[in-house]
């Protein structure tokens, strides 16, 4: 019989799609992929590494493991991703049940990571987090309806609270036309919605043809036969052209998303946190944004507490907040990164930090109330994802899967996951708008 194994994937899109590669090895390899971690022979466990909070989940989730492994429900552990990475020596000192370490650099090893471990001989292995990204299939794990598509690993910016840069490597764009055939190849299987992500998809291009591609490569998924929608995540701001926005706005399957961190909007914090441009650049950025692609709903992430952040500075964030109303908002306490530059930094207490951060999610709240009221009694474009018996809920443009909203409506049809349905919008109830499909 085939050996069984278990991944449990944490974390960002990125490394969800790390994971669907990992299992897509292991079932070339001949393993029985297993959706529960549950009396199987390996469990995986594909870690995040950025922050406290997710380095925490990670450190759960592999010790909910050992408590199997302990209970013989589970027969061995292997540990990869970032934490992996960052963590190299301290996971297997630290955390004995572990089996097995692979670092970021050496996903394409898993199959002999596997084995390895299997015969009890154990494994650790970090290979070059700045080698050339490898091309390999896929196991999906998101519904069949969407998926995301990952166009380039690591990242230059080394902006001075981040680590990912350290756990990742530089910025390596993949090739154009693996890109392209990945997602027909998705389109032809049901995708509808495409995700594409990067740590930083606007630099897409740069490193591999010496110029920003992000633009032509949009342009050619737009021509993929069967995809509706095109979406596009992490924008680094200062790299966003004149080219991206004039394709955004013109190519229909493109929906008008954006996702733009930009974490603060005060120079002189921008500025120590190694952040290029500043609140005047953003200021005509958005302004740029809002004029020439009409309904741009424009996502951002934010840090409360960040090195030089006092009253005066947070004060600034929520007036740009206020003046420039972004649809969506995330915001997240500074988190002190071991081997980053803001860690040696003076900042804030923790706990204003995280008051900070609450409060601008309050804030947000107001917002997010009049852009709902906003698209009251207009009909919107929902992609269905699911039926409860009663009511149909899908996503407009403005939702991205996970982290936005949802709307719920009722119809006359019958429709499966991935139709899309044309939804008069009546209401909302707790941030959820609520409508009636309209038929023709």
């Amino acid at each position: 019989m085939p050996k069984t194994v278990s991944f449990i994937s944490l974390g960002c899109a990125k490394n969800q799609v790390d994971c669907e590669q990992m299992m897509y090895l292991m079932a070339q390899a001949g393993y029985e992929i297993c959706p529960e971690p549950e009396d199987v022979d390996l469990v995986i466990v594909n870690t995040c590494g950025f922050i406290d909070a997710a380095k925490s989940e990670a450190i759960e989730q592999i010790l909910a493991a050992a408590q199997k492994k302990a209970e013989g429900r589970v027969g061995k552990i292997l540990v990869t991703g970032c934490l992996a990475q960052r963590y190299q020596q301290e996971i297997l000192t630290e955390l004995p049940e572990v089996d097995g370490v692979l670092g970021t650099g050496s996903y394409f090893d898993v199959v002999a990571a596997a084995g390895q471990v299997l015969a009890g001989k154990g494994f650790t292995e970090f290979g070059s987090i700045h080698a050339p990204v490898e091309e390999t299939g896929r196991i999906l794990t998101t519904p069949a309806h969407y998926s995301y598509i990952k166009i380039a690993e690591g990242c230059d910016n080394h902006c001075a609270f981040c680590v990912i840069p350290k756990l990742r490597g530089k910025f390596r764009s993949r090739a154009m036309e693996d890109i392209v055939a990945e997602a027909e190849g998705l389109a032809a299987n049901g995708t509808r919605e495409l995700i594409v992500v990067a740590q930083d998809t606007s630099r897409y291009g740069i490193d591999r043809y010496g110029e920003r591609k992000l633009p032509e490569l949009l342009r050619r998924l737009c021509r993929i036969e069967g995809l509706h929608w095109v979406r596009v995540h992490y924008t680094y701001p200062d790299e966003i052209t004149d080219e991206l926005i004039d394709t955004v706005a013109s190519e229909p399957k493109i929906v008008k998303y954006l996702d733009i961190p930009i974490q603060h909007v005060n120079d002189g914090i921008l500025k120590r946190m190694n952040r290029r441009g500043d609140r005047a650049y953003l200021e005509r950025l958005f302004a740029k944004l809002r004029s020439r692609i009409p309904g741009l709903v424009i996502r951002t992430s934010l840090i409360a507490g960040l090195p030089g952040e006092g009253e005066a500075e947070f004060e600034e964030l929520c007036q740009f907040l206020r003046r420039w109303k972004l649809e969506r908002v995330g915001a997240f306490a500074f988190s002190p990164e071991e081997g980053t530059p803001a860690a040696k930094m003076d900042y804030p207490d923790p706990e204003i930090a995280q008051r900070r951060a609450e409060y601008i999610g309050e804030l947000q709240s107001d917002v997010l109330d009049e852009y709902n009221a906003s698209r009251f009694d207009r009909t919107l474009e929902i992609l269905v994802e699911d039926w409860d018996g009663a009511y149909y809920y899908g996503r407009s443009y403005a939702d991205s899967p996970g982290i936005d909203g949802t709307v719920r409506f009722e119809s006359e049809l019958e429709h499966q996951a991935g139709d899309f349905a044309q939804v008069l919008i009546l209401g909302a109830e707790d941030d959820e708008l609520v409508g009636r499909e309209t038929v023709l």
